[in-house]
């Protein structure tokens, strides 16, 4: 069992390094690179002023957070959630400056940059040339975004997730060959406007005509099933 979390943030601007800061958080849980429900988020007091043109990114005032916690108030909370594993994000390097200035500023340490998945740097491989935004790749994989009115850091983390799984294997990865308990097969197939399942039942014969089949595979696998 493998797990990561996949995180992202939104802020007062672009440049951590002249002064902005992160206003909200976000972070999910993935265990095998799927999500489980478990989730971080918190709006922050930056101390400073929010330029309208960042306002009209995420859609938060200064009257929103007034009353909301400075960042060393979750800093802790958030590295308790992110644990270890690998972090994924989307443009991570924007992410990970943002909250390393944010930690170090808290009087902690650094993020693991070798713990990095970005998954801008993923669609860029999977789809040269294309637009690789968030939004972009939503509407290639045919994820509903119509709630995305502005951009929000927890609906952002959901459907980054759902991106995710698209991009690294799609919902494929959950198919198994471990053994299950046996039961008769099921044939489905469709007609125009209906979809049919009947279950198939094989006789002695072609159970029999099966196993002789199958009896001269090296390490069958219809044979451990």
């Amino acid at each position: 069992m493998t797990r990561a979390v996949l995180f992202d943030t939104e802020t007062t601007g672009l440049e951590p390094h002249l002064g902005h800061r992160v206003i909200e958080v976000a972070a999910l849980e993935l265990i095998n690179d799927l999500p489980t429900g478990r989730h971080f988020h918190a709006l922050i007091h930056p101390g400073r002023d929010i330029p309208e043109e960042a306002t009209r990114v995420h859609g938060l005032t200064e009257a929103h957070l007034r009353d909301k916690p400075v960042f060393s108030d979750i800093a802790a909370d958030l590295l308790a959630f992110i644990e270890d594993g690998q972090l994924v994000a989307h443009n991570a390097p924007f992410d990970f400056a943002f909250l390393d200035a944010e930690f170090t500023r808290s009087g902690l340490g650094r993020l693991d940059q070798a713990r990095m998945i970005d998954t801008l740097a993923l669609a860029k491989g999977r789809f040269p040339g294309l637009p690789n935004s968030l939004d972009a790749l939503c509407r290639r994989f045919g994820i509903d975004v119509s709630a995305r009115v502005t951009h929000n850091a927890l609906l952002d983390c959901r459907l980054l997730a759902e991106v995710y799984i698209e991009l690294t294997g799609g919902r494929q990865r959950g198919l198994s060959f471990q053994a299950a308990p046996r039961a008769a097969p099921v044939l489905a197939y469709t007609l125009p406007g209906v979809h049919v399942a009947r279950h198939i039942v094989p006789t002695e014969a072609e159970l029999a005509a099966h196993a002789a089949f199958t009896a001269w595979l090296k390490s069958s696998l219809w044979l451990s099933l």
